[in-house]
């Protein structure tokens, strides 16, 4: 694991809500969040994940299906409740099922699923953030879309690709209208990242996981704490004037036509 840290405490007090906070991305940035003095809101379905993280970060634990509006409600009123202000919402839970492929072969219900889990639940979550982030004047959301929102690959997950191209319009457009309030919402965008779910799905077929890297400029896959720390740029007072931004963390992919040898 990459060790981060941080130089500075950008946060102090200010309240975080992570959602897949148990695991990958979520896990690592709720510790940097709270490494630079954020309290933070573990939110993740897996009760005994987010328990640990909770622990491990000295914050809130909430379990959350987060296509449940109910229960996104409840996680945001839980922050605020417990914590008195939500200054920054990272609405990063998300899947990538093995049987979301070509739009050949992925059925109606496994795009469904995709779609409510990975795009839904970011409009649930910004939904529930943004009147508090309005009563207080100021806040900042960060929406976790992908690299794959700005490129196309012959290698399709078609429902996860679309649905990260939806969180990251309505993130440019959440941007663009709430920016005259103080609240800032921007499109986290990272390249492949060496999470569980990752390994899940590359790990077990080294050809389709050298298929990807030989397209990465930098020779590899992130490690969590480097997105982390984009997120907790974007959390803070450093980014005050980046907004409705596609935030690319991504090796270079995107800006690559040949990758070195």
């Amino acid at each position: 694991m990459t060790e981060v840290s941080p130089v500075c405490r950008r946060l102090i007090g200010r309240t975080a809500v992570v959602t897949g906070a148990g695991s990958g991305i979520g896990l690592a940035t709720a510790r940097r969040l709270a490494s630079e003095g954020a309290n933070v809101v573990c939110a993740d379905i897996d009760e005994t994940a987010g328990k640990a993280a909770a622990a491990e970060t000295g914050g809130l634990f909430v379990r959350v299906d987060v296509t449940s509006p109910e229960e996104v409600e409840a996680l945001f009123k839980a922050a605020h409740d417990t914590y008195g202000s939500v200054d920054i919402a990272f609405n990063n839970a998300g899947i990538s099922p093995p049987d979301d492929d070509s739009i050949l072969t992925t059925g109606l219900e496994a795009w469904k699923r995709v779609q409510e889990v990975n795009l839904t639940s970011v409009y649930l979550c910004c939904k529930a953030a943004l009147p508090y982030m309005q009563r207080q004047g100021k806040g900042s959301v960060i929406n976790t879309a992908s690299f794959v929102a700005v490129m196309g690959a012959a290698t399709s997950q078609i429902s996860y690709t679309a649905s990260k191209g939806g969180v990251l319009a309505m993130s440019r457009e959440l941007g663009v209208q709430f920016a005259r309030e103080g609240i800032r919402i921007n499109a986290l965008c990272p390249g492949p990242v060496n999470t569980p779910l990752l390994k899940e799905l590359f790990a077990k077929d080294p050809e389709r996981a050298a298929r990807r890297l030989v397209h990465v400029p930098v020779g590899r896959f992130a490690e969590p704490e480097e997105i982390a720390a984009a997120v907790a740029f974007l959390a803070s007072d450093d980014s005050s004037f980046v907004n409705a931004a596609e935030f690319l963390v991504d090796g270079g992919i995107a800006g690559a036509y040949v990758t070195p040898l």
